[in-house]
């Protein structure tokens, strides 16, 4: 293996060349037109345009990837975690044209990347599955018969693909069709296949995962197990190594059940295997591994590197990639299973463009600032000022890893490095991450798939806004930038209205020379002095961030503190806080219109459906906000929405 084509893009394309570089080996990236200028593309030895805009007109464009190869001169290919990397087609052509495919072979792909296929293999082998009807039968009434049979709650999930696409609970027989259509849907849109199955549905297990390897000389080793428990959407955005609630004798049961399903399906590579951790969740029993090992059944398993590798990294001292690079030369297995050891505790964060509800976002990075990076933290990114976060790709900016000798000592370095990591010019979840971290349920071990749904609101709560004296620097810190602070003093104080979430901030400020202003909140005056960067408040001194959004917005960072300003100073009183918005409803990101489910003249209650858009590979439905009638409709299916963009008004 001389030069690597990576058929992926940014902190997963960063992350593979990263590894092959230090092996000697040269790198190809690939990119489509709004990726052109990215950090992977710069860092490779080589970059071809495959050109396009969304993923189907390039990172999924298998002819364009082959030809990227044969024009590039590589000599194989590493499909990275994503878009094809559990294609059994796209490896086969990799094959047949020649070049080395960096994965398991095809026919494991097939066997396992269908979910259907991998419980039908796993039942062979003795692998504890979950009741329900995998079959190839799609018609809605098999579904509704068969659901009859298993017994609700139940989970409806797509056959093919992961990322929580597809995916739909389902507490009764009323909602079964409509999430058997909105999964099909949001599945042939993923992942071109809407095939899907139905199983008897954990309300309140655990996500565990064992990290597997195999090699072309019928080795197979596990590297222990992931802990994905915090999810939104069932897409995971905290992992940790160990489980928390992991036993070492169940650690050995579930290696054993994923490395027995991994040789069944000849499999060579990388692999993760997906379980379900049972706790007390359903009224009826069911079967599971045997005495003195608490319940656990096979979910998926995926055929590629996880996103979440770098916490296995991290508790093992091994690299990943560079084992998946040494199997596919052919090479054996670096170690045995008695020669890999586990060291402290590891946790991971996911960086999403999206805001404390989850409500994914677009835009331009315009501040960027790794925290600082002491031994045993990790940041995985693709991040810089200047760069642009688009609808066409999902919104996970990048991972933030700490590892730990104790488990609360990695909460604690990761929380920290949350707050120190700087990033404006769209919402992210940084501080709502942090709040996770310290949640007493999480901080003690508890949590479980519906640990946000449970606790959401509870750390939500926790976001408070930032405290006058820093509101007041931020605020003084915007003035400075409009207006820098003269070094003559004026007697005139200026007044300033500016809106902070649902709170008004009426203010003043007074310039008294020398750069110093008298910063008046809510009757409270402080004296204040800006530095780059900085800012004093009665001789206290913070870090303040700001970033310029336009129209009167600003967005800054306080220490660990979110601050999103908009200048309402020349708004009606009235009108300050929004609420004429009552009679709209808006885009509130960058998507395509996928349905609209209401018509001029209905009456619609609040929380009904009303559209359905399609963003960062997720459908996301908007309901209505309150009961009303619906006056106009602004938009249509298939019509692609910018944020902002009006979509219904309600009559008054």
């Amino acid at each position: 293996m001389k030069k690597l084509l990576i058929a992926n893009r940014g902190e997963i394309a960063r992350r593979i060349i990263r590894t092959a570089h230090a092996m000697g080996i040269e790198t190809v990236a690939v990119y489509s037109e709004p990726d052109a200028q990215a950090l992977h593309v710069r860092e490779a030895t080589t970059a071809f345009a495959l050109g396009g805009t969304a993923s189907a007109d390039s990172y999924l464009r298998v002819d364009r990837l082959l030809d990227a190869a044969v024009a590039t001169n590589a000599d194989a290919v590493h499909p990275g975690y994503g878009f094809l990397s559990e294609n059994a087609d796209f490896a086969q052509a990799v094959i047949d044209a020649g070049f080395l495919w960096v994965g398991p072979p095809p026919a494991a792909i097939r066997a396992l990347g269908s979910k259907s296929a991998a419980k039908a293999l796993a039942a062979e082998q003795g692998v504890p599955c979950l009741p329900g009807y995998f079959g190839d039968d799609q018609r809605e009434e098999t579904f509704v018969a068969e659901a009859q049979r298993i017994g609700y709650p139940l989970m409806v999930k797509a056959v093919a693909g992961g990322g929580g696409r597809g995916m739909r609970l389902v507490h009764e027989a009323a909602q079964l069709l409509p999430a058997l259509r909105s999964a099909r849907s949001e599945a042939l849109a993923g992942f071109a296949n809407g095939d899907l199955l139905i199983e008897r549905a954990l309300l309140r297990p655990r996500h565990v995962e064992v990290q597997v390897f195999a090699d072309t000389h019928g080795h197979c080793v596990h590297l222990g197990e992931r802990d994905c428990s915090v999810q939104r959407r069932h897409q995971k955005i905290i992992e940790e190594s160990p489980s928390p609630a992991v036993s070492p004798t169940l650690r050995e049961e579930l290696g054993r059940c994923a490395v027995r399903l991994a040789k069944a399906a000849g499999y060579v590579g990388a692999g993760t295997v997906e379980f379900l951790l049972e706790g007390h969740s359903h009224p009826s029993p069911l079967p599971h591994a045997g005495d003195g090992i608490d319940p656990f059944f096979l979910m998926e398993m995926n055929t590629r590197l996880q996103v979440e590798h770098p916490v296995t990294e991290a508790v093992t001292g091994l690299d990943l990639v560079e084992w998946q690079l040494r199997i596919a030369r052919g090479e054996p297995l670096p170690r045995t299973q008695g020669h890999i050891s586990f060291t402290g505790h590891a946790i991971e964060v996911r960086l999403c463009a999206e805001d404390e509800h989850f409500t994914p976002h677009t835009g331009r990075v315009l501040h960027f600032a790794e925290p600082p990076m002491p031994r045993g933290l990790r940041f995985d990114h693709a991040l810089e000022t200047g760069g642009e976060v688009t609808p066409h790709y999902d919104a996970m900016l990048g991972k933030l890893i700490a590892h730990a000798p104790t488990r609360a000592e990695a909460i604690d370095q990761l929380a920290h490095a949350l707050d120190r990591t700087q990033l404006l010019g769209l919402p992210t979840n940084r501080a709502f991450l942090a709040a996770c971290l310290r949640n007493p349920v999480f901080h003690e071990g508890g949590a479980l798939i519906p640990f946000l749904a449970e606790e959401g609101e509870a750390i939500r709560a926790t976001l408070q806004p930032p405290p006058d004296a820093v509101l007041a620097g931020v605020l003084a810190a915007v003035f400075h930038a409009e207006a820098p602070a003269t070094a003559l003093p004026c007697p005139f104080a200026r007044p300033l209205r500016w809106q902070h979430g649902e709170q008004v901030l009426d203010m003043a400020v007074q310039e008294q020379g020398q750069g110093a202003l008298r910063v008046t909140l809510d009757e409270r005056a402080v004296q204040a002095r800006v530095s780059p960067g900085r800012v004093m408040i009665d001789s206290v001194t913070w870090p303040v961030t700001i970033a310029a959004l336009g129209e009167g917005r600003w967005q800054a960072q306080a220490g660990a503190h979110s601050v999103e300003l908009t200048d309402i100073g020349l708004a009606p009183r009235e009108r300050a806080g929004g609420a004429s918005a009552a009679r709209e409803l808006r885009a509130p990101f960058n998507g395509k219109l996928i349905a609209v489910h209401a018509q001029p003249g209905e009456r619609v209650a609040k929380g009904e459906p009303l559209l359905v858009i399609e963003s960062m590979k997720l459908e996301h439905t908007l309901t209505a906000p309150r009961d009303a009638v619906v006056d106009s409709v602004s938009v249509i299916a298939g019509q692609q929405l910018a944020p902002g963009q009006l979509l219904i008004t309600f009559a008054a």
